[in-house]
């Protein structure tokens, strides 16, 4: 028996009728999604023999359906960011060695724009049908989500079944999960945050889920309150969000029992707004899509303020030094992770998988320290990753393409605090001296906007600057390396 899908065979038979997935345009019980993922997995088959598929489809209960109906074809899903921009999808998909794909209609377009044959996901092939499920075994890849790169190459992470069900086992036994649970789910099933957490651990447990493809806070409100949601899993930003909202009664989040924030840092106000006029204390976590993904959370059982908590059940957290030797508890260092949840590596990237994977450790990159109870901090990050409404961002990226702009000489990009997104990226360019005689420049186009609107053409939205500043200079060290953190100093408070 494949191990992802042993546990939807098992509520099938013994709680069919008990709600599963649920969304807008598609409710089903355990019985129709199991039918449901079986059918559209024998559409699979008859489409492809190829390895991997991708799925293009917001959070929703046919995403969901998508995802395990590739498992029941033993076949990898590939769950595809539909924000990115049409070159970064082409890469990926060419990557992932991709011909067919999973869409609903809203995306079926983009899909064949990037030169794949689409299998719609509506009324036609979400219908129920039977397909003996396949042998796999805890070391078999599970899923291939894809991440970029420091230089915006698109690296694709290889996470195994064992990966995936042992995260979602350890979330579980970590705040003591039920089956009666009434998930939420808000976050993209195209990351491990939201393919583990709402799509695979309510489905592992026999409980409900309902989707929304986009937050609206007076949506996610009435649903708590209609649906007697009981988990909360999501960003922080959007804790946020429903944390400056006006007028809402505490009464409106009673059955809510565990509001659980992830993918970028939690602002203490909003911490403070959720457990003072809400009444309901936010558990911070930690993780990354090469950790399946959380790695640490805080818990109705130990809960430590500022804090992302302590390793899940069969993790192990240690700070260690530029040498690689553990610091002192309470001392700041890089962390590194060992356990179940470790990625298999990056797809067809051995050099960059052996930058992070060392003798069965993962090297995050991120800097944070471990006090004495095991309570991990993050106080930084050794890479200038970003974290943008919960996307990673990488300056290099962004920078590689203001640097394709003919106008452009230098560019520096920083990421500056934003109260609703956590993290905003800003640019800092040099024009070229030639800049003024070109075409462009004459026409007056070569201005910030002009540049944003590069942007626009060549990366998601996400990523492309909220400010483009054009100055004369940029602050450099000895060597003329520029230094960003001068940067910062120079935007207004």
């Amino acid at each position: 028996m494949h191990p992802l899908l042993a546990p939807l065979e098992y509520h099938a038979t013994h709680r069919p009728h008990h709600p599963a997935a649920w969304d807008q345009n598609l409710m089903l019980d355990y019985a129709q999604f199991h039918a449901v993922a079986q059918g559209l997995a024998k559409q699979v088959v008859e489409q492809t023999d190829r390895p991997h598929v991708g799925i293009l489809a917001p959070t929703s209960t046919a995403g969901a359906a998508a995802i395990f109906a590739c498992w029941y074809a033993g076949r990898i899903p590939v769950p595809l960011n539909f924000m990115l921009a049409p070159t970064e999808l082409t890469r990926v998909i060419a990557d992932a060695e991709l011909d067919l794909v999973l869409a609903v209609d809203l995306f079926s377009e983009q899909a064949r724009a990037a030169g794949l044959r689409v299998l719609p996901l509506d009324a036609r092939t979400l219908v129920p049908g039977r397909l003996t499920p396949p042998r796999a075994d805890e070391r078999d890849t599970a899923v291939l989500l894809y991440t970029s790169g420091t230089s915006g190459e698109p690296k694709g992470v290889m996470l195994s079944c064992g990966n995936i069900i042992r995260n979602a086992a350890a979330c579980v036994e970590a705040i003591d999960l039920q089956p009666d649970e009434v998930f939420l789910g808000l976050l993209p099933q195209f990351h491990a945050f939201g393919l583990t957490t709402t799509t695979f651990v309510p489905l592992y447990l026999g409980a409900t889920v309902h989707y929304l493809p986009r937050f609206s806070g007076v949506t996610v409100l009435n649903l708590i309150a209609e649906r007697h949601v009981t988990v909360f899993i999501t960003i922080a930003s959007m804790f946020g969000a429903l944390a400056a909202m006006k007028n809402v009664a505490p009464e409106t989040l009673a059955s809510l029992r565990l509001p659980v924030s992830g993918g970028e840092p939690l602002p203490q106000p909003v911490a403070e707004v959720w457990e003072q006029h809400y009444g309901r204390r936010i558990y911070e976590g930690y993780g990354m899509t090469e950790a399946s993904p959380v790695i640490s959370l805080n818990t109705p059982a130990a809960y430590r303020p500022r804090s992302v908590g302590r390793p899940l059940p069969g993790v192990s957290v240690t700070a260690v030094d530029l040498e690689g030797q553990p610091v002192p508890a309470g001392s700041d260092g890089e962390l590194v992770i060992r356990g179940h949840g470790i990625l298999q590596g990056y797809r067809g990237k051995p050099e960059q998988t052996a930058a992070v994977l060392r003798d069965g450790a993962l090297y995050t990159g991120d800097i944070g320290r471990v006090d004495a109870d095991g309570f991990i901090y993050i106080t930084g990050r050794k890479k200038e990753m970003l974290i943008v409404g919960g996307e990673n961002v990488f300056p290099p990226e962004i920078e590689s393409v203001l640097l394709r702009h003919p106008a452009v000489q230098e560019a520096a990009v920083i990421g500056v605090p934003d109260g609703l997104r956590g993290e905003a990226p800003v640019a800092f360019v040099i024009l070229r001296p030639e800049a003024t005689e070109a075409p462009a420049a004459r026409d007056g186009r070569c201005d910030e906007a002009a540049l944003r609107a590069f942007c626009k053409e060549h990366l998601a939205s996400y990523k492309v600057p909220r400010q483009v500043r054009i100055v004369a200079d940029l602050p450099r060290g000895p060597t003329g390396k520029i230094l960003k953190r001068a940067l910062s100093n120079t935007l207004p408070a």
